[in-house]
């Protein structure tokens, strides 16, 4: 399995989500450039947000986010 840029493109979005607060969601406008836009309605459609131009995370969104987040975090250090 390889990450593909679609793939990376995904993780970008679920890393703009703050995991400290639930009821706080992103908007992602068509200005956004394409390759956003596709991520995040890839994203809508997997599950993981609650509107193809962003929303709220899902509860599997949740999780996936926490854990792309943890990720990056373990990747930067250093």
């Amino acid at each position: 399995m390889s990450w593909t840029p679609e793939i990376v493109a995904e993780l970008e979005v679920l890393c703009l989500y703050n995991l400290d607060s639930t009821q706080e969601g992103i908007k992602v406008h068509s200005s956004a450039g394409a390759e956003r836009v596709a991520a995040v309605q890839r994203l809508f459609e997997k599950g993981l947000i609650s509107q193809d131009d962003g929303g709220y995370l899902t509860s599997l969104g949740l999780e996936t986010a926490a854990h792309a987040q943890a990720v990056l975090t373990v990747l930067e250090a250093n």
